[in-house]
């Protein structure tokens, strides 16, 4: 049995998700799998309630992030759809492919997306300042874009953008060319770092941010 939450509004689906976690999970264990772990956490997941049949709840958390995930997930929705057990997957911006797979064996489907916002170009001089190497400009853009309330997912995209868009444009073995496989690396890490540490991306975007 599958109950599908996804959308761009992260905070609202989470705690309709979650509501509905505790509804259900009265007396049993939650087991809860994110893109931070591996495949064979995922397939351990799906082994059932052991020798004593214990009694679960599966949680899913994006972990079609993970590429080395993503395959082995999308095989089990037909096996979780006629599980009597509890799925609930949370995908916050799944591809059109990945959304259309998991929709089909979903029993409940919940979604919520923030409202679309005029385009705002200046979050893009965060890039630049990146790429530039001006920490005073990217410490001061990164503050004006929180209080204008973007939001530190949509701050690290723009951020992981320019960086590979400078690796792109560089000269392979430059300076610059090392600088942007750094940057790279170091953004493509950040929000598995957060999740294995406990804090907000907004916490490990400061801190490289003024690294």
């Amino acid at each position: 049995m599958i109950f599908f939450y996804s959308g761009t509004d992260v905070k609202k689906i989470r705690e309709e998700m979650n509501k509905e976690i505790t509804l259900v999970s009265k007396d049993a264990r939650i087991v809860r799998i994110t893109d931070a772990n591996t495949a064979a956490d995922l397939s351990a997941s799906l082994q059932g309630g052991g020798l004593f049949g214990e009694k679960r709840v599966i949680v899913f958390d994006d972990v079609s992030l993970n590429d080395e995930m993503r395959d082995a997930f999308l095989k089990s929705l037909n096996i979780l759809q006629k599980s009597a057990e509890p799925f609930f997957i949370f995908e916050s911006s799944p591809d059109a492919d990945t959304r259309r797979a998991i929709e089909k064996h979903a029993e409940k489907k919940t979604r919520h997306d923030l409202p679309k916002k005029e385009k705002d170009n200046s979050v893009f001089a965060l890039a630049n300042a990146m790429k530039r190497g001006d920490k005073k400009a990217l410490w001061v853009g990164y503050q004006r874009e929180l209080v204008k309330g973007n939001a530190p997912e949509a701050i690290h995209g723009v951020l992981f953008w320019g960086a590979k868009d400078m690796l792109l444009k560089s000269k392979e073995g430059s300076a610059e060319n090392r600088r942007a496989r750094k940057l790279v690396a170091e953004l493509a890490e950040l929000p598995h770092e957060a999740r294995r540490n406990y804090f907000d991306l907004e916490y490990a975007l400061e801190r490289f941010v003024l690294s």
